[in-house]
């Protein structure tokens, strides 16, 4: 096997929702407040009902000098077309041999969670539908075979969740995002709480899985504000222990054994550890704290329940027995930082190389395929989805840098702090209303 040969699914990408994207999916009752792009003081903001929010391209440097990357791109014209049009998003997975992709969304949240942050329920459960109807028939409409749907749910309103994820389940979807800890100062219920069980339930019966994003949770990374944001960004993935051994030991497991979750963009190297970890305490501890595994350990379900993603992760791989192969799948994060877009599948086979073949289909297609109810090969052919394939059809895509983009980049010479890049962040942020 070559590296041409491999198929290439990502199940942890991002769209930047482009500026009609609310426009054909408001209900008529809301004519008057459909979100919408305006420029404020040079950068444009997203308008929903008259308070602002950041374009939240996050990071979004794909197709940048690695020395001009920037915190957060500020406007439309700072980002590479690929991350808010389709037709060129399409035109920069072929490129990078990537058959198909998951996209969390951005400035939704990449839980969902900006219905927190409008005042009117009806309005934050208008906006979050025509989302979904965006996300689902205009973007991964738009290709069939090429993207996984995932639409997000109004986790603010239990009841409204499920009734929209009968509904999203009516149009194909067998993924929904949601926050690693959706708890957000009390403001919702705990995952511990019966009254999630309702939604649990009805991912279960219909094959949906949570797929959670880091930096979903109620609280970020434990930082401080000398700390480098090399530190820092060394940290994220690992961050994403916490709320994974929260998950295992709550409750919904027993209750509704086909339920599924996948660990977005944290990694896998760390999760051996955590197991035998879990293992571990629970042993020497369930006597009194009162968990109760049965005759399983805490490693079982999390082989059973849990799915994980890498960009590239050596380490992971070679303790993938020990992960549990059949949950392991593989993401690009196109077009953060962190994505190795146009290279993605010479930087993977390094990893993957030495491995038997039939473990690369599995990690690189065959789990996501399973896992989240996808097929493109009835649709598009097998033939025409290896890397090699897709990127003879990509000869005419402009894959070198572009200079000179601009967003909101920390200046000097001295390594960046997480005080000065949030410095930048809220100096953007007084954008907001």
């Amino acid at each position: 096997m070559q590296a041409s040969n491999m198929i290439l699914i990502s199940v942890d990408d991002h769209v930047i929702e482009p500026p009609d994207a609310f426009k054909h999916h408001m209900p008529r009752k809301y004519a008057s407040k459909i979100p919408f792009v305006e420029k404020y003081n040079g950068a444009d903001y997203w308008n929903f009902d008259g308070r602002r929010f950041m374009l939240a391209g996050l990071n979004a440097v794909a197709g940048r000098p690695r020395d001009e990357y920037g915190i957060e791109p500020v406007s439309f014209n700072e980002l590479r077309a690929a991350s808010f049009n389709v037709k060129d998003r399409l035109d920069d997975m072929n490129a990078n041999g990537v058959l198909a992709s998951m996209c969390f969304p951005s400035v939704m949240g990449f839980g969902g969670g900006i219905g927190l942050n409008l005042p009117e329920a009806d309005y934050a459960l208008a906006v979050t539908r025509a989302y979904n109807d965006w996300h689902v028939h205009d973007w991964a409409g738009a290709a069939p075979g090429r993207f996984i749907p995932l639409p997000v749910v109004p986790f603010w309103d239990i009841a409204a969740s499920v009734e929209e994820v009968k509904r999203l389940v009516g149009m194909g979807v067998h993924a929904i995002s949601f926050p690693t800890n959706p708890a957000f100062g009390n403001r919702v219920p705990s995952i511990h709480s019966e009254q999630w069980d309702p939604l649990w339930k009805v991912c279960a019966e219909n094959g949906v899985v949570i797929c959670c994003h880091i930096g979903t949770a109620d609280g970020p990374p434990f930082t401080t504000q000398d700390m480098t944001v090399d530190a820092w960004m060394t940290t994220i993935p690992m961050a994403t222990s916490s709320p994974a051994a929260d998950w295992l030991f709550a409750p919904m497991w027993k209750k509704f054994p086909d339920l599924r979750m996948a660990l977005s963009e944290a990694g896998i190297g760390w999760v051996p550890y955590l197991m035998e970890r879990a293992d571990f305490i629970y042993e020497h501890h369930h006597a009194w704290t009162n968990s109760n595994f049965g005759k399983e350990r805490p490693s079982d379900v999390f082989r059973r329940h849990f799915i994980v993603c890498f960009i590239d992760d050596k380490y992971g791989l070679k303790n993938r027995h020990e992960i549990g192969l059949d949950k392991i799948t593989w993401e690009c994060d196109y077009p953060h930082s962190d994505c190795t877009w146009p290279d993605s599948p010479e930087i993977l086979w390094e990893g993957m190389k030495d491995l038997p073949e039939a473990d690369i289909n599995k990690i690189t297609h065959l789990n996501a395929m399973r896992e989240f109810n996808f097929d493109p090969f009835t649709t598009l052919g097998r033939e025409n989805c290896t890397v090699g394939a897709l990127r003879r059809a990509a000869a005419h895509v402009h894959t070198g840098p572009f200079t000179g983009l601009g967003g909101a980049k920390p200046g000097g010479k001295t390594p960046v702090t997480v005080g000065e890049m949030r410095a930048k962040l809220v100096g953007q942020k007084e954008g907001v209303a």
